[in-house]
């Protein structure tokens, strides 16, 4: 979601700052600024509605500059999209014609805004937004006493909510204070000797470490609760108390390439072709699926790690969000089926507000290509707070807060994902699911040693297979032009198909915003065919599988009404194209692995309809790239 950089240095940090925000830009924001130290004294601001490009042109155009200053990517929560509420906010005290003395960015929500806003109005605080972000600019300057870090950590002890903060006080030129709750942040250690002297002792705040790519590569992961105090040529971290505590200082390549479209018109098209290679590396090495391949990351030597775990378990709950949490609806398939392992999927935005009834030899999956996912993090922590002891992530990252809670994690090798609408994330969260059936079959014997093999042998051929599926891109183009004047379109899958479905019809409302619901297709006549004219779209995902007979007389209830069909068949699947029916064949049947096959012409649908259309495909409109609050 939101994006923070922040700065202290001896040099003129803007450029810095301008760039990790064209960093963070694939978060999703509506609004940005900055804020610096002037040379000469106090604190200066610039700010946008627009694309972090205008901003950029702002700070030319004025030849702003400074060498301390935080700067931010907004995404509106409290408040409509427009420069007063935008990021940095400033305090000017109990009185608006003072000069600044507090300049902060926020990630996050504070719950509790509404009665601090009333007692700071009674202090005689006057607000010029509507966020609740300002409310903590006038909260650490109330609690100012000439020392910015002691303001800070006594502000966040009254804060209730999610906040990633980073903070400055115009009396202290040299110093940002950072904190966090529920929301992430990074601290980035400036290099060691540097060439120049004026990049002597500086540091780095961010949101993600990929906005300080190629400005230092020496990353500390603060933990929840953290405080950070960054100073010239110093740093520390406490917690929440204000205790000293030791983060380790740890070397990670962010690689800005990553942002490189090179031949691709836009980074999701560009994912959707990396696939292959995505799903290549994410079972990179892998020859015989052992518990091994799941990290234990908590458990201290000689913990026991998975292959205990494994064997103790007796069902599986899975906890995820969106596109994620589709992935969960597959792999339950696969658990039941092959695992023998009984198996509930659940929202995680909804699992915490139930009651429920915890099983202690149950496996929490968490899945999320952030690992920030703000509702899948506090489901995970409401099952442990309700005694599930054994936990295991499917993620993206390997540094994200989300690996470093769970016991266990097999982290995916999807690479950096900008495009909002997840695409070689999803895919490789099924590979991750997959080996993660076959290791617990294994360790429950109901997986032989041949059928390890075979479907080592059918995954490793993946690759090849998406590639297959890739060339089929200008028949799909073809479908694109047809949708384009639709308004909505039914999807439709069984069995093991149905969640391919819920995921394609997500794609195209994500980014050509047109109305898409997906149904299993033995439901059409529980109320879904009411709405079958010529004029809605059917997308039917047909596998060569055993329920294609009976998703073939699905069809035809489609067709009797006088609906238009667009069919994903195997090559070995006798449907053929006709009036009223387009079919588009993969090239092979894939039988369990078909999923990560069948998705894709579903991805390029969505994609090529959205071009034609002339939407933002990359930053759909009202949505983000990570959900860090609630």
């Amino acid at each position: 979601m939101c994006g923070i950089v922040g700065a202290v240095s001896r040099r003129n940090i803007v450029p810095v700052l301008v760039q990790g925000l064209q960093r963070l830009e694939y978060r999703g924001y509506d609004s940005c600024g900055l804020a610096l130290h002037q040379p000469s004294g106090g604190l200066t601001r610039l700010r946008s509605t627009a694309r972090v490009a205008e901003l950029l042109a702002q700070v030319q155009a004025d030849q702003t500059a400074g060498g301390t200053g935080i700067a931010h990517t907004r995404w509106a929560t409290h408040g409509a999209p427009a420069v007063h509420n935008a990021h940095p906010h400033f305090s000017h005290g109990t009185g608006a014609d003072k000069p600044a003395r507090v300049a902060l960015v926020h990630n996050g929500i504070i719950e509790n805004h509404d009665a601090l806003r009333a007692q700071l109005q009674a202090r005689g605080y006057v607000f010029s937004s509507q966020t609740d972000t300002e409310v903590i600019a006038h909260l650490v300057d109330s609690l100012y006493d000439g020392d910015l870090f002691a303001a800070v950590l006594a502000a966040t002890g009254q804060l209730t909510g999610a906040f990633a903060l980073a903070v400055m006080h115009k009396d202290e030129p040299h110093r940002v204070v950072g904190a966090r709750s529920g929301s992430p942040l990074i601290l980035g250690v400036g290099q060691a000797a540097p060439a120049q002297p004026d990049m002597q002792g500086e540091h780095f705040l961010a949101s993600d470490a990929m906005a300080l790519a190629g400005v230092t590569d020496q990353i500390v992961y603060l933990e929840e609760g953290d405080l950070v105090d960054l100073q010239l040529g110093k740093y520390w971290v406490t917690d929440r108390t204000g205790k000293p505590v030791h983060r380790v200082v740890r070397t990670v390549q962010a690689h800005s390439g990553a942002a490189d479209l090179g031949p691709y018109r836009h980074y999701m098209q560009k994912e959707i072709f990396e696939q292959p290679r995505a799903i290549a590396d994410t079972l990179a090495g892998i020859e015989v699926i052992a518990p091994e391949l799941f990290e234990s990351v908590n458990l201290p030597p000689p913990g026991e790690g998975a292959h205990a775990t494994f064997k103790a378990i007796d069902s599986v709950l899975i906890l995820a969000c969106g596109t994620s949490y589709y992935s969960g609806c597959a792999a339950k398939y696969w658990l039941e089926e092959i695992a023998g392992l009984p198996t509930q999927v659940e929202v995680a935005s909804e699992y915490r507000y139930r009651t429920s009834v915890p099983n202690p030899r149950q496996l929490i999956v968490t899945i999320t290509q952030s690992g920030e996912t703000a509702d899948t993090l506090a489901a995970l922590r409401h099952a442990q707070a309700l005694g599930h002891a054994h936990t295991l992530t499917i993620c993206n990252v390997a540094t994200s807060a989300m690996v470093r809670e769970c016991k266990l994690a097999y982290v995916t090798r999807a690479g950096v994902e900008i495009g909002v609408a997840s695409t070689k994330a999803f895919t490789t969260q099924l590979a991750g699911l997959f080996l993660l059936t076959l290791a617990l079959a294994q360790a429950k014997g109901r997986l032989t040693p041949e059928q390890e093999a075979a479907h080592l042998k059918t995954m490793r051929h993946l690759p090849v297979a998406l590639q297959a599926v890739l060339a089929l891109e200008p028949q799909i183009i073809g479908w694109a032009e047809q949708f384009v004047s639709k308004d909505n379109a039914l999807f439709l899958g069984r069995g093991l198909h149905y969640p391919i479905a819920l995921e394609g019809a997500l794609k195209l409302k994500e980014i050509s915003y047109i109305h898409a619901e997906a149904y299993p297709a033995g439901e059409l006549k529980h109320g879904p065919l009411a709405l079958v004219t010529s004029a809605m779209p059917v997308v039917t995902v047909a596998p060569n599988d055993a329920l294609l007979e009976k998703l073939k007389s699905n069809m035809q209830e489609v067709r009797a009404r006088g609906g238009v069909l667009y069919v994903l068949a195997d090559a070995d699947t006798h449907i053929e194209s006709g009036e009223g029916f387009h079919v588009i064949r993969l090239p092979e049947h894939y039988g369990l692995l078909s999923p990560l096959l069948h998705v894709v012409p579903l991805q390029l649908l969505a994609y090529h309809t959205a071009c034609a259309r002339g939407t933002d495909v990359d930053k759909p409109r009202n949505l983000a790239k990570s959900v860090t609050v609630e």
